[in-house]
Formats: structure tokens, C-alpha cells, sequence
């Protein structure tokens, strides 16, 4: 499960895709979107220089209409940047130029911000589109996984992340072979051969914990563990009581290579190659598989929907809400015109056409919209108020796909067991719950 600073980010991977694809879709007329990356440790004053460099090259454009356009793009640009006096320590990334809404009406954007962790692309284009490429070098994930390779003759410890591979350690081994000689003392030598063995298990296990175990936070400091060699061993130490459990969690693969030491390494980053780049996908099966397994036990610790989960969520019951990433819910922020009384309406796109939702049958008074946003950015900003963490999901997964289907794309793992029914006084077919039965 997720920590606090895990959630964060993957809330902040969220808002920019959500970001990316807010800019790919905006079109704009000429050449009058600007796109700006400044790398960290990039100077302000250079970017200022050569936007008025470009404001005197674009007042030769001979199209009144481009020509405006863009130099009001690029004085937006300009003005925006008088707000920062150095670069943030992570970049900077501008979006700023005309827009043409779906309505044919022409928009001024500008988006600003520091990514939430450092961009290394320096980009300055003017074009009819927001260039958005660099942003995806921000959704590679950065997580660090650690290999174990152990074979008869030594074990290698390193770590991967990204395409970067660290040997941390490696060790060689002197193993007795099993031999035909012996006579009375065959047994004698078997069980010096076994103890052997069973020390060199205990070394690796040991150095394991010594290397992937963080000592401040008594945590794993690698997202995934890969255990490789051409020997029984890798086998014996994934079972062995003797390996941390802690770090048996991690064990993401566990694969035959045919060398070992710096080629076994090589050769096991090869083969786990997929599963490396899958490891959301397989953090995510787990959560919602996890999430399955509490409705086919019954246990009461789960909610589905978008009421009961907002009930759930109010009395703190949840420990982890479960959300589709393409969720199209709108939290409305709804007046009765009459009574003045608010009310909150979670709809989607059908309900939003349907009339009736901002009509009060009860006292026939509209109900005029204060205020209208997306339900995933609701919750985004608000989790931490529910003290529950917050998890993204596809539906790319079969269970991710079922989830999204299956259960309306939100739900949530309950802290403790909750009857949503004893809340409900009146069900949705208009039927009285008996609380006897």
C-alpha cells in the first residue's frame, strides 16, 4: 500500500496527464502558442533576453492577424515570467497563447508551474499547438529495483533505475562438490556440503537486508526485488525463513540466467524487463485484487458507488479510495433559488443533460450552479481531510477493466466493517430497510 509522499505523487503523475491532455487538445489560430521548458539551474534573465530577441524578429510578420497574436503571446510569456526572480530548484514549465474553445471563441491560456520532480529539457517553440513530449519524460517512473544474482560460485547485489545500474556489492563462494568418495564419512561430507550451503544462504540473506532495507525507516529502499542465477539458490533463498520479510514483500520475479556475476546482472535486467516496466500494473492488480477479495469474503470493509462511498468518507471510515483516473463524475455546488438552502450533486454526462437533476421537485424552484468541478480533482485536494490515501487506477488490467465496469470506477477499502444499507432510511426503489431482520 501506498504511503503518505507515495500518494502524492502519484496525484501529482495525475494532474499532468490530466495537463497533457488538456494541452494537446487545445488548437490555436497561427503560430500564437508558446511553449517554454527551463531546466533547473537555467538563469531567468536568459529566457527574458531572447523572448525580446523573439518579439523583434516576430514584429516583422507580415500577417496583421499572426502578428498580434503572437506578440501577445509572447509579452503573456514575458509578464509571467517578472513573477520568478530564479528558476524553482525542479524547472519550469509556461504554456501561454490563444486558444480556440469548442464554442469557435478565442481564449488567452497561460499555465504555469514547477514539475514535481526536476525536468532535464530546455524548449522554446511557437507553433499552433502546446508541445507536451518533455512533460511525458515526467511520467517515466523513477523507482529504484534491486537485483539479487546467486549462483554456486558468488552473489551480486545492484540496483536499476531508470537505465541506470549500480553493482552495490558481489561476493565469490568456494563450495564443496558432490563427490562419490567417502565411504563411512559420505554422510559426514554431506552434511559439511549442506552447512555450506546453508551459510552462504544466510550471508546473502543477511547483506540483502544490509543493502535494501532503508535503516531510518526500517523500510525497503527499492520498489521491486528480481532474484536470478543458474543454480537452486535464488530458490532456496525466496523461501528461506532466514530472508527479511520486509523484502520478501518485493520479490517481484524470480528468474534462470545462465551466468552469474556482471552478465547474470545483465542478463536478469533483460528478462525482468517487462515486469519492470509493468510494476504499476502489478501494484495495481494487487490493490484492486485486494479490494475483490474483501467483497467475495463479505467482510463489510469495502464500498462501492459514489454515495456510499462519499458516506464512507465522511464518518473516516476509509482507508483506501479507489478511483478510475478517467472518472467523468462533476461535483456540483448547488443553490435552491427559493430557500437558498445548498445542495451537492455528483452527476455525469447523462445526468448533467437531464433537467431534473437542477430542479427541486419538492418545492419546484431551480437550482442554480455555484460552483462545478471534476470529482477526481475534488478528491485529489481533499484526501488528506478523510485521512484516507488515494489510489489511481486504469482499467488496462482485467481487474482494473472490471472494477471500472463492474463497480462505477470508484470504491473504497473500509477501516473497519460498515452496513451502508442501515444509513439508507429509504432504498433507491423507494423500499423501507428493516434493521430487525
Amino acid at each position: 500500500m501506498a504511503d503518505g509522499h507515495e500518494t502524492d505523487k502519484n496525484i501529482e503523475i495525475w494532474k499532468i496527464k490530466k495537463l497533457i491532455k488538456a494541452l494537446e487538445a487545445a488548437k490555436g489560430n497561427g503560430t500564437s502558442m508558446i511553449s517554454l521548458i527551463m531546466p533547473p539551474r537555467d538563469q531567468v534573465s536568459r529566457v527574458t533576453k531572447m523572448l525580446g530577441d523573439e518579439f523583434g524578429t516576430a514584429s516583422n510578420i507580415k500577417s496583421r492577424v499572426n502578428r498580434q497574436s503572437v506578440l501577445g503571446a509572447i509579452t503573456s510569456a514575458q509578464q509571467r515570467l517578472k513573477l520568478y526572480s530564479k528558476v524553482p530548484p525542479n524547472g519550469l514549465v509556461l504554456y501561454t497563447g490563444t486558444i480556440v474553445t469548442e464554442e469557435g471563441k478565442e481564449k488567452k491560456v497561460t499555465i504555469d508551474f514547477e514539475p514535481f520532480k526536476p525536468i532535464n529539457a530546455s524548449l522554446y517553440l511557437c507553433d499552433n499547438k502546446f508541445h507536451t513530449e518533455a512533460l511525458n519524460e515526467l511520467l517515466e517512473s523513477d523507482d529504484k529495483f534491486g537485483f539479487i544474482v546467486m549462483d554456486g560460485n558468488g552473489t551480486l547485489f545492484g540496483t536499476l533505475s531508470g537505465n541506470t545500474r549500480e553493482v552495490l556489492h558481489k561476493f565469490s563462494v568456494d563450495l564443496p562438490k558432490k563427490h562419490g568418495r567417502g565411504g563411512q564419512s559420505a554422510l559426514r561430507f554431506a552434511r559439511l556440503r549442506m552447512e555450506k550451503r546453508h551459510n552462504y544462504v544466510r550471508k546473502t540473506a543477511e547483506l540483502a537486508t544490509q543493502f535494501f532495507i532503508n535503516p531510518a525507516t526500517s523500510q525497503p529502499n527499492v520498489a521491486g526485488l528480481i532474484l536470478a542465477g543458474s543454480a537452486d539458490f535464488k530458490t532456496e533463498l525466496s523461501q528461506s525463513d532466514m530472508f527479511d520479510q520486509r523484502l520478501q514483500a518485493k520479490i517481484l520475479n524470480v528468474v534462470d540466467v545462465s551466468y552469474g556475476g556482471e552478465n547474470g546482472f545483465n542478463q536478469a535486467i533483460e528478462l525482468s524487463s517487462e515486469i519492470l516496466s509493468n510494476v504499476k500494473f502489478i501494484q495495481e492488480k494487487r490493490l484492486i485484487g485486494k479490494y475483490f477479495e474483501e467483497i467475495s469474503q463479505d467482510t463489510g470493509k469495502y464500498v462501492f458507488g459514489v454515495d456510499d462511498t462519499l458516506k464512507a468518507l465522511e464518518m473516516g471510515a476509509v482507508e483506501i479510495l479507489i478511483v478510475w483516473e478517467n472518472l467523468d463524475i462533476n461535483r456540483y455546488v448547488l443553490k435552491n433559488s427559493s430557500t437558498g438552502e445548498i445542495v451537492i450533486k455528483h452527476l455525469n454526462k447523462e445526468q448533467e443533460a437531464n433537467q431534473n437533476n437542477f430542479h427541486d421537485s419538492a418545492s419546484s424552484a431551480d437550482l442554480e450552479v455555484q460552483e462545478k468541478m471534476p470529482l477526481l480533482e475534488w478528491f485529489a485536494n481533499e484526501y488528506r481531510r478523510f485521512g484516507c490515501n488515494l489510489e489511481f487506477v486504469t482499467n488496462k488490467s482485467q481487474e482494473g477493466s472490471q472494477f471500472c465496469r463492474g463497480f462505477g470506477g470508484i470504491g473504497g477499502i473500509l477501516r473497519y466493517q460498515l452496513d451502508m444499507r442501515s444509513f439508507d432510511e429509504v432504498s433507491d426503489d423507494g423500499e423501507v430497510y428493516d434493521d430487525s431482520e
